[in-house]
């Protein structure tokens, strides 16, 4: 009989986050697969499990991955798990979950704890319609240039992000998407957790103001406030060309001021 792949979610800080049949999974696996079997076996202690643990993380994603799927087939049981929170949300695990469903595996994922959902929750910005982008680019040209695809999405946007990046992201999430709701959700389950919610702008002061930033963090980012106004758009941006100013730097200043996303100007521009 071939084995089933369990995609399991663990606490993301509070161990009272486990549900009765992750425990179970858990429990009945013939060998669990972690990203760090020191991490994991503090879990499994709280929980009273002594378990086989198999590291497979983003440096053996590919090689463990083959070596897992040929044990499913050999009829045992897997338990995936990251450190925290859901599985394959910005951790490894695709490529297993790819290679066993290949070899007609069953995947049952067990649902729990995720920072992406958690924050959404409680950050009081729309959730009707969002969109999970993982961590944003370390280099700032390219973080930047990730924020700038996102300058005509009306979901609430969620990233992932490291605490010594934060300043500087919440730097250029208001150069580049301007006047927008933010909500910095830290430690979230942990016993400092805690919101901020405000402009990109008034979130950095208050952080900046701190002798240090620490903790995991997720940055939620609210639909343009500003109502578009095009009219007379492409004439400004004609005016600062005539002044000097080069085209997309006056396309950027006109889009921003009056709300307008930059490619839609652009577009208009050059037609």
């Amino acid at each position: 009989m071939v084995g089933k792949l369990h995609i399991v979610s663990t606490p993301i800080g509070n161990l009272e986050d486990i549900t009765l049949r992750a425990v179970r999974v858990l429990r009945e696996a013939g060998l669990i697969a972690c990203e760090d079997t020191r991490h994991t076996r503090k879990l499994l202690d709280h929980l009273g499990i002594s378990k086989l643990l198999v590291s497979y993380h983003e440096h053996n994603e590919t090689p463990r991955a083959a070596e897992l799927v040929e044990k499913l087939l050999a009829g045992v049981d897997i338990a995936l798990v990251s450190d925290a929170g859901t599985p394959l949300l910005s951790d490894p695990g695709y490529r297993l979950v790819e290679a066993a469903i290949a070899a007609g595996i069953q995947i049952v994922p067990i649902p729990g704890p995720s920072a992406m959902l958690s924050a959404l929750a409680g950050s009081g910005l729309p959730t009707d319609s969002f969109r999970f982008c993982g961590f944003l680019p370390a280099k700032a040209s390219q973080r930047r240039k990730t924020l700038e695809a996102f300058e005509e999405e009306h979901a609430t946007l969620i990233f992932y992000e490291a605490p010594h990046r934060i300043l500087e992201t919440l730097d250029d999430i208001e150069a580049v998407l301007g006047e927008r709701d933010v909500v910095v959700a830290r430690e979230l389950t942990k016993l400092h957790e805690e919101f901020l919610r405000g402009s990109a702008a008034t979130i950095r002061a208050e952080l900046g103001s701190r002798p240090a930033v620490k903790g995991e963090i997720t940055v939620l980012i609210g639909a343009p406030k500003s109502v578009p106004n095009p009219v007379g758009a492409e004439e400004e941006v004609r005016a600062l060309e005539q002044q000097g100013l080069a085209r997309m730097d006056a396309i950027k200043q006109v889009a921003k001021s009056r709300g307008i996303p930059k490619r839609e100007l652009y577009r208009k521009v050059i037609s």
